[in-house]
């Protein structure tokens, strides 16, 4: 699994807005292979910003790169720094690996 996260320091003031760019946007991840989830994170608030994240687990680092490259995310992000800037510099990338997970979603066999 390869996690991929985006970090928007958004500028006091603009949450409101922002969340609804993000709430009205089509991101066409549904239709990539390997996709599995999308979530939008709202994190802790500074003198200047909110920290948001978007959040997207896909089953590998490669089909990640393939979303990167493909025509669904030229369409997901064509209207990306029109408008109004309601976020405070460039979005910080993080990629990340997923060496362990454990969840509730697939039932547990114990160890004989």
């Amino acid at each position: 699994m390869f996690i991929a996260m985006n970090r928007f320091r958004v500028a006091r003031g603009n949450e409101a807005e922002f969340e609804t760019i993000w709430r009205s946007r089509e991101s066409y991840l549904h239709e990539l292979p390997g996709f599995i989830e999308f979530s939008l994170l709202k994190g802790p608030e500074r003198e200047d910003h909110t920290l948001y994240a978007s959040h997207t687990v896909w089953a590998g680092k490669a089909e990640f790169t393939a979303w990167t490259q493909s025509e669904q995310f030229r369409k997901a992000h064509a209207r990306a720094g029109q408008g109004r800037p309601v976020s405070i510099g460039h979005p910080e990338f993080e990629g990340f690996e997923v060496i362990l997970l454990d969840d509730n979603r697939t039932p547990r066999v114990a160890a004989e």
